[in-house]
Order: structure tokens, then sequence, then C-alpha cells
């Protein structure tokens, strides 16, 4: 996740969507998390634990099937290409402001070159995109009367998914089974971030970082929202993956993804034993 300078910009960032009462409230006051473990070739469950089945915003998470839709549309082409260079004009912290290749987008998670992607895709394919891929509740409408699902709808507004949803869509980016070419689906495997673990695994995923609201609409700062979904393999074994944590760390100031991923590859070797024991 990015960190904006501008109120307007964190806004945009921060909000998140929950599937009772109004998408933008906060639903907990207790800490609420989800594991889930998925064999990657035949689905059989590994480690389920938590809220698994209840849809929040993606966040970040998002930038891995809208790379799919952006290489089967033929806007993306590979690794490094299209480079787009940021100008005046595109709202971006300091560290946005440079050089973006789909690798480096998804690596630092560059809010900008996401828009880029959905502007050219343009709203209609985007929709049929979402629609295809069967993505969480396939809702763009995005902010209520701002029109604004084009650029925002994963943002903290109408698109939500649950953990079990997203566990779903990597199992299929994994087997090509997704119903767009198998070469998008390809070129978007090797742009997803890798980390090793302990034990030898070695985990490509995504992290995504948002707050959720309270019921005056306010960020509350209590329940922030940290993802990470992806995939791990070791030694001919693959499994898929989503950790979702919300409400602890409540006084951390910082996106809550990336604890989430450091404490979920600290975990992973634990979770796989308890498996096999």
């Amino acid at each position: 996740m990015i960190l904006l300078h501008k109120p307007s910009l964190l806004l945009g960032l921060f909000l998140v969507c929950a599937t009772t009462g109004s998408p933008n409230m906060a639903t907990a006051a207790e800490p609420k998390s989800c594991t889930v473990i998925l064999d990657a070739r035949s689905g059989t469950v590994v480690h389920r634990d938590g809220i698994c089945d209840e849809r929040f915003s993606p966040a970040s998470t998002f930038k891995v099937p809208l790379a799919v839709m952006g290489f089967d549309a033929g806007i993306l082409k590979g690794a490094h290409d299209p480079a787009w260079t940021w100008h005046e004009g595109i709202e971006a912290p300091k560290r946005d402001r440079k050089t973006v290749d789909p690798m480096t987008w998804e690596r630092d998670s560059v809010l900008w070159y996401s828009r880029e992607v959905t502007r050219r895709l343009g709203f209609d394919k985007f929709a049929t995109y979402v629609t295809q891929l069967d993505y969480g509740n396939k809702d763009l409408s995005g902010d209520p009367g701002k029109n604004n699902g084009l650029t925002h709808a994963w943002l903290a507004s109408s698109l939500v998914i649950s953990a079990d949803e997203q566990v779903q869509f990597v199992r299929k980016l994994l087997t090509d089974t997704l119903p767009l070419s198998k070469e998008a689906q390809t070129k978007t495997r090797a742009i997803v971030p890798g980390f090793d673990a302990p034990g030898g695994w070695r985990v490509y995923g995504k992290t995504g970082s948002i707050w959720l609201r309270d019921s005056k609409g306010e960020f509350d700062r209590t329940q922030p929202i940290g993802w990470f979904v992806g995939w791990a393999q070791k030694r001919g074994q693959r499994v898929v993956f989503a950790r979702l944590e919300i409400g602890k760390d409540g006084s951390a100031q910082g996106p809550k993804g990336p604890a989430v991923r450091a404490l979920f590859l600290k975990e992973l070797p634990r979770l796989m034993r308890r498996k096999s024991q």
C-alpha cells in the first residue's frame, strides 16, 4: 500500500468495505482474522480458521487480477513493458513519482499505474473482465454518487472479496484456468513479488492495507486491515493462501499489509506441519 500525503488521496486509499451494514463502516471492535491455505492442485483445505467467508476491500491485492486483465488486453506486454513515467497532474506520493513498469508496479504497489491500466481498459471492458474472473461481489459502482468505479472501486469502495474467494482466484491463476489467455496468466505470475520463508519455502504474494470506518464515516485507526494473498512452494509442493487481519496493532500508523506478510512468512512452516501431524 502507498501512504499518500494529500487528505483527498488518503480518503481514496484507506477506506474499506464489509459485507454487513454500510460497506464503509467498522463492523467489529475486537480483532478479527482469517488464514486459509489450500493445496493448489486438488483444492484440498490444508488450514482454515477465522472469518474467511466475510468480504472486505481487496485494496492492493487487486493489482494481481488487474495485471491479468492488462496482459490479456495487450495494455501490459511484459515484466518491464510498458514503462510509464509519472508527470505533473498525476496524484501520487513523492516515492511514486518515477518511471514504473509492471514489475515495479506490483513490487512497490504504485496506485497511479493501476489507474492508468483501468483508464486504458475503459469501464465496459473493465467490468466485463471482473465478471469473467468472478471476482468477489463484482461491484464496480464505486463511491455512492461519485461515478468513480473505474479508478476507485477496489479502494475501500464497492468491490469486496473474501479470503475464501481470494484463494480460489489464485488457484485458478496458478493452474491457467482463469477464463483469459494462458499467456496473460503466465506473465502475471512472473511479476508477483517473491519472498523466502523458513524451512525452504518460496512465497509469492501481494499485500493490501486499508482501514475500516466508524459509524460517522471517519477512519477508525483501531481497525486497520492487512492482507497477504498468493502462493507458496517447496520441493514440488504448492499451496495457495490468504491471510487477513483486522484490528490488531491498531496504534500502528504504517500500512498493515507488510506486517501481516512478515507474520505469515514466519508461521508458514508451522501451519504446514500442523496438517501433516
